[in-house]
């Protein structure tokens, strides 16, 4: 039979079968301070250094309050709900805790601790690193009830030195624990622990700059396609005939649009075989010197590869720039429309196609 009690409005459950020892349902482990505990302590230091050790503890203390909290919350007020807490802590081995004093208008607390499990294993061990642990775990308490972004809670008393207790003032701090931490990396205090978490940092910093180039270039060669693709729908050419290409002009054509569209048309051209292209103009309404030379360019381009060129479509406006600008396009068949340059074609082929006998 498994034996269940409550202490301190805890029930504990032991679940001797399975190992277990339950408090509240959540599975608890029962140590020896001064030597289990004492060990485990002492071993860590020793890798990462005392001051790095202080913060590390500071920050498991600080990122375990969550469950606290919610018991110090559950009281009609902070002192309440810091004595509900407390009977909790020394039901469970964390020593006696006592709230001397909180001003929540000074934002200043002392508490004091005693028979804390840290101090025992220390003293058990012949030093003293402070109660940084349980220091964590008040800093949180205060900066929640507070309502300030970060507290500090200063040992004051030290019971692994000999004192009664040990004993803590908490006020706001104008640091956090992780700014603590990068500052004493960048003193003369790194330990081999602070380079691997540089190197770590370094790591993930240089994974993460490598995943955001690889999104880079996915986004640069989406961005290249969708140009292309622009490209090709603002240069379109259409085979609207055995052999007949039309290239329909809309909007302004700049320097680089030219070369776009002669490097188009002399491809299709080619692939092919087409003997006429067509160059529509209806959709440009205002034509300037340098267009004109481009279509210019573009008509001796296409006959250089075997295609006479038509011009069709061209607006009044731009026939009388282009008389204005003494641009000659008597060299050049041009149409009124699409129409009457298709019709042409047909005529023209129906004229050298050879008759049935």
């Amino acid at each position: 039979m498994d034996p269940k009690l409550q202490v301190a409005g805890i029930d504990i459950e032991w679940r001797e079968a399975e190992g277990l020892c339950l408090w509240a349902g959540a599975p608890v482990m029962t140590a020896w301070i001064e030597s289990t505990m004492a060990g485990l302590l002492a071993t860590v230091q020793k890798m990462v250094g005392a001051e790095r050790f202080e913060i590390a503890m500071q920050q498991g203390g600080r990122d375990s309050i969550d469950g606290d909290w919610r018991v110090i919350a559950g009281a009609p007020t902070f002192e309440e709900g810091f004595a509900r807490l407390a009977r909790v802590a020394a039901a469970a081995g964390w020593g006696r805790w006592e709230l001397v004093s909180v001003d929540r208008a000074a934002r200043e607390a002392r508490v004091r601790v005693y028979n804390n499990w840290e101090s025992i294993a220390q003293r058990a061990l012949g030093v003293s690193w402070g109660a940084s642990f349980i220091a964590g775990k008040l800093a949180a308490y205060f900066q929640r009830h507070f309502g300030v972004p970060t507290c500090w809670a200063e040992q004051t008393a030290f019971a692994a030195e000999g004192d009664a207790c040990d004993e803590f003032v908490v006020r706001p701090s104008d640091r956090t624990l992780e700014e603590r931490l990068e500052a004493l990396f960048h003193s003369d205090q790194v330990t081999k622990a602070d380079l691997a978490v540089a190197l770590e940092r370094v790591r993930k910093e240089v994974e993460e700059r490598a995943r955001t180039e690889r999104e880079l270039r996915d986004k640069l060669e989406l961005i290249a396609r969708q140009e292309e693709a622009i490209r090709a729908l603002s240069t379109p050419i259409i085979e609207v005939w055995d052999g007949v290409l039309s290239l329909p002009l809309i909007g302004v054509v700049d320097s680089r649009r030219a070369a776009e569209m002669m490097e188009r048309l002399l491809d299709a051209i080619t692939y092919k075989g087409a003997e006429v292209a067509i160059i529509d103009l209806t959709g440009v309404d205002t034509i300037d010197a340098e267009t004109a030379d481009h279509i210019g360019r573009l008509v001796r381009a296409a006959e250089l590869v075997g295609a006479r060129c038509i011009i069709t479509g061209i607006r009044p406006a731009v026939a009388q720039t282009m008389v204005e600008f003494g641009i000659d396009l008597t060299r050049i068949v041009t149409l009124s429309t699409l129409r009457e340059a298709l019709r042409r074609c047909m005529r023209s082929t129906d004229t050298v196609r050879p008759k049935n006998p």
